[in-house]
């Protein structure tokens, strides 16, 4: 099904069937309170490209076939590296997607180009967004890119790397004190400011459906580089779910257009004392202890938990919660091997073991797993 997109594309909400015009006061969720999605799921007619057909220099953008955005803001990012693991601590079957090689460092670009090139096409003056650090830095940087001006809600103890990231492309960084969830909040307050003078528009990570159709562009470039055979399983890191969400909707988006026959097993690695979705599936027990390596995915109340719940079930995956020892071990065992990530990045790979170790995954099961942030981000 092919979309027109000379106009934006509506928002619809798919809980209550409510729909929004498209605009730069369009809201941030539905009035019922759940978040919204695009009315339009464009999908390309015919079969799939040989990969020498993709012009790979339109990086994400390539398969702008798939996208209800059309690119507007772009810092040439996508098709990053997909590489065997190859070294003595990882299985000859497991491939890791480079996803911090991005211009900022981390996957979350994938979002910020489709979410900056819907609030351009939108006429949006100026967006906010809540974020511990990666969203925060890939919305600043993508807004710098566009003319648009970005305040980033950020917490107070914020790593001082990515605070500069947001500060040096010209955004404003508001500290707050407190909880992530405190941060959200402040964020959500300014957004619905009864200041006849505001004209903030919420480019939030886990609730604009702008982000998760950049995420989903991960999949794409999965199947591709992989001549549209998928993997046996993906294990990425889960918070809001932005790349596990993404993921599935990417995957969901191939089998429906015909270019791949399946699904791939989807797997959250989760941070413990942060993991309400590992607690879903196996009780509170399942959460138990602390990870304070896994900063980038400490979230208690994702924004789209039934959407994550549900991928799960649909693609018979699963989610599981790690402590601060395994991460930091894989941490230095990824490093070692020549990949220089930041620490949430290693929870993915920590899980893997995990999963083989408790039999939800054999060991000659093809798996990929993204490393979503660079070390050079702390």
């Amino acid at each position: 099904m092919s979309v027109d997109l000379s106009s934006p594309s509506d928002l619809s909400c798919p809980d209550c069937g409510r729909t929004y015009d498209a605009g730069p006061d369009e809201p941030w969720r539905c009035d019922c309170g759940h978040p919204l999605e695009f009315a339009d799921r464009p999908l390309p007619e015919g079969p799939a490209p040989d990969f020498a057909e993709i012009d790979t220099r339109a990086g994400l953008w390539a398969f702008e076939e798939f996208l209800p955005v059309s690119s507007r803001v772009s810092l040439g990012e996508g098709f990053t590296p997909l590489q065997n693991a190859d070294t003595a601590d990882w299985s000859e079957n497991v491939q890791f997607k480079l996803e911090y090689v991005f211009p900022s460092g981390s996957f979350k670009d994938r979002g910020a180009t489709t979410t900056l090139s819907r609030a351009a096409e939108l006429g949006v003056e100026k967006v906010v967004e809540d974020s511990s650090g990666n969203a925060g830095a890939a919305i600043a940087q993508y807004a710098a890119r566009a003319g648009i001006d970005a305040d980033i809600y950020v917490p107070a103890d914020a790593k001082e790397s990515k605070l500069a990231a947001i500060e040096r492309v010209g955004a404003t960084p508001v500290r707050v004190e407190g909880t992530r969830q405190d941060v959200t909040d402040a964020c959500i307050e300014a957004v619905e400011s009864d200041d006849e003078d505001s004209e903030d528009w919420y480019a939030s990570h886990a609730w604009n459906p702008a982000f998760f159709a950049g995420t989903a562009t991960f999949a794409f470039e999965v199947a591709a580089q992989r001549d549209w055979e998928v993997p046996d399983a993906v294990v990425t890191p889960l918070g809001h779910g932005t790349l596990f969400l993404g993921a599935y909707r990417g995957f969901r988006a191939l089998k429906e257009a015909g270019w791949t026959d399946r699904m791939p097993r989807l797997l959250g690695a989760q941070a413990a004392g942060y993991a309400p979705v590992a607690e879903e599936l196996h009780g509170s027990e399942a959460s138990g202890g602390d990870n304070s390596v896994a900063d980038g995915i400490q979230i208690l109340d994702p924004a789209r938990k039934d959407q994550i719940l549900d991928a799960v079930e649909q693609t018979d995956g699963d989610a599981i919660a790690l402590d601060a020892e395994p991460v930091a071990d894989a941490l230095d065992r990824l490093r070692r091997g020549g990949f220089y990530v930041e620490p949430t990045s290693a929870v993915a790979p920590a899980a893997l073991a995990e999963l083989r170790e408790r039999g939800v995954l054999d060991r000659d099961d093809e798996v990929v797993v993204p490393l979503t942030g660079s070390g050079l981000k702390g």
